[in-house]
């Protein structure tokens, strides 16, 4: 064999004549089987670790005329699912990859939105990880795959195997059933179950390392030699790296402008608000949301504490960081909403007949309205404990969750600043006045001084088309806050393209949010057109939906020449009456039946032309 010159630059002498002595001995085949050897390493090297060389006695290369795989590399493949709303469930998937990658086997992750279901086949160990939306709903982007995976065509899967880690929130009555829901599938379907599912709440963390660490630890095969990790670069200048802002270190943004944008007489109170992200490193683009990092009502906190009984100054533990039971109910626990894990705790604390009746299995759709009509604090003085602990009570508590919001500005437009169209909730509950977490919180940050916590969390499913396609916008009241993202964003860049938006609220003069940056971009062209609903002025009342029947033949006319559709608003009502709307459009204007009409939009899905941002 004529051996090629060995790179001096890379290898020592010593290693250069190593590889020519061991070279210039190979048969065809042996060289081969050797180079993919190396390859391997180096596939795995580049993802983080690097497999241990092999055991002394062991076989170096395969017998002459012989195929061989190296010890070091899995048999099996590994495909990690995701199903998300909010990319909670596409970064666990992330991390799940990392760790299956630790220990030597390579793992590819897929969005259920772009995974080939008849794959499913040809699978071995299949990783879901999936959120649930509304009232045990999929996430819209995940339900194409959720209908071929319990329809007929669904194929038996003896040999595959299969976990599902579930995310959900647990003031839902049907909590973490889209987890629930693919689980029983593949093992109907005959998959075989590497571990038993994991339901999350919304204080997912933990409870989701824990599966990630009992799912690595079954895939790897019992023969697999250990991987050692090999440690990142690290800096050679001396300097600190930026800090990341995220959920768990949210940036402090200063309130740069909070104002009501609703007029005189409105029956809500919307917000304008601007935040500097000035030296954050924060990035952004128009359809991505904003984290907000709430606290709780100091007022609130006050009159748990008073109920309760208990002292601000007492010491807890939460997430295993010492600090006063104060502090932890102002920033650091949830403390409006009650949860089925609080009902649990109240009931043994009270051991109430009443309560123990609601906890009862059977009692799901009871619990749940109990929970929904009574906060913490109805519950604690409905039911008083006398010579209640602190950190009993706190363990009743979940961590207090950040609220995410559509983003309404364009950093070409406004860098170093980003924009949200809040709209302020207050109700009343058994004669209190009461006010939304979050929204309150925003609302009470007029000193100039102010500031909050915030991190910035990608929209991968709401973002503008990379080029000039059409846009349809159709919006209900502070749905209209990614479209002003949108607007501003192609005003700034100068992106040609028409676009359409159709926004609804209750009265035009006191609820028509952004109105004169509207017209301005009309007249601009920036917006081709604006059709307007304001529900409350006309008898009977007209919703975005009716706008959109009425201009079907228009709708229609630009879906067909390529228009990208986006639904952003109330998921209970508007999308499905939105949704419904579309479908009789496309109906009568394109000379379909119903379930004609309903694969031209589930085509427009699986083209990413029709997106929702819903909630």
């Amino acid at each position: 064999m004529t051996m090629m010159q060995l790179p001096s630059a890379i290898l020592t002498a010593d290693q250069s004549e190593q590889i020519t002595r061991l070279a210039t001995s190979l048969t065809d085949e042996q060289a081969i089987w050797l180079s993919g050897y190396f390859a391997g390493l180096s596939h795995q090297a580049r993802a983080g670790v690097l497999a241990t060389a092999p055991a002394a006695g062991a076989p170096a290369l395969a017998p002459t005329g012989t195929a061989a795989i190296p010890a070091a590399q899995s048999t099996r493949t590994v495909t990690i699912l995701f199903g998300t709303e909010t990319t909670n469930s596409k970064d666990l998937a992330a991390q799940l990859a990392d760790a299956v990658r630790a220990k030597g086997t390579e793992a590819r992750v897929v969005d259920m939105a772009d995974y080939k279901p008849r794959a499913l086949r040809d699978e071995q160990d299949l990783l879901v990880v999936t959120s649930t939306h509304g009232e045990g709903d999929p996430p819209d982007t995940a339900i194409g795959f959720f209908e071929f995976l319990e329809g007929r065509k669904a194929p038996k899967l003896p040999d595959v195997r299969f976990a599902v880690l579930a995310l959900g929130d647990s003031t839902y009555e049907q909590y973490c059933l889209a987890g629930k829901r693919v689980d029983d599938r593949l093992a109907e379907l005959g998959a075989q179950r590497l571990c038993d599912r994991v339901d999350c709440d919304v204080d997912f963390e933990d409870d989701a390392a824990v599966w990630i660490a009992d799912v690595v630890g079954r895939l790897a095969p019992p023969e697999q030699p250990p991987a050692v990790a090999v440690s990142a670069p690290t800096a050679t200048n001396g300097a600190a790296p930026h800090p990341a802002f995220d959920k768990r270190n949210p940036f402090r943004a200063a309130v740069l402008e909070n104002t009501v944008i609703t007029g005189r007489g409105s029956t809500k109170e919307t917000r304008h608000v601007e935040l500097s992200l000035e030296g954050s490193g924060l990035d952004y683009r128009p359809g991505d949301v904003l984290g907000v990092v709430p606290r709780n009502d100091p007022a609130l906190v006050e009159a748990l504490l008073e109920r309760t009984g208990l002292s601000a100054d007492a010491p807890v533990t939460v997430k295993k960081e010492t600090t006063t039971l104060g502090e932890a109910l102002g920033a650091t626990l949830e403390i409006t909403a009650a949860t089925p894990r609080f009902l649990d705790l109240w009931c043994e604390l009270t051991d109430s007949a009443e309560l123990r009746a609601l906890c009862a299995p059977d009692q799901a759709k009871a619990r749940t309205a109990f929970l929904h009509g009574h906060h913490v604090i109805d519950i604690v003085s409905r039911f008083p404990v006398p010579g209640l602990e602190a950190e009993r009570f706190a363990t009743g508590l979940r961590p207090l969750q950040p609220r995410l919001y559509s983003i309404a500005s364009s950093l070409a437009a406004a860098p170093d600043e980003v924009h949200l169209t809040v709209s302020t909730v207050r109700y009343a509950l058994h004669d209190r006045a009461c006010t939304g977490v979050a929204s309150g919180h925003l609302a009470a940050l007029t000193d100039e001084d102010a500031t909050v916590g915030v991190y910035v969390q990608s929209n991968d499913h709401f973002h503008l088309p990379d080029d000039d396609s059409p846009i349809i916008m159709i919006g209900a009241g502070t749905g209209v806050a990614p479209y002003r993202s949108f607007m501003h964003e192609r005003e700034a860049c100068g992106t040609g393209g028409r676009s359409w938006l159709f926004f609804g609220e209750r009265n035009f003069r006191s609820d028509f949010l952004y109105q004169v940056e509207w017209q301005d971009l009309l007249k601009g062209g920036a917006l081709t057109r604006l059709d307007l609903a304001f529900s409350r002025d006309a008898s009977p009342k007209t919703y975005v939906q009716d706008r959109l029947r009425r201009a079907g033949r228009d709708v229609y006319a630009w879906l067909e020449d390529g228009a990208w559709l986006y639904v952003c608003g109330d998921a209970a009502n508007m999308a499905p009456d939105v949704h419904t709307a579309l479908v009789d459009v496309v109906a009568e204007h394109g000379g379909l039946d119903r379930d004609g009409a309903d694969e031209y939009l589930a085509a427009l899905k699986r083209d990413r032309r029709y997106r929702l941002d819903v909630y």
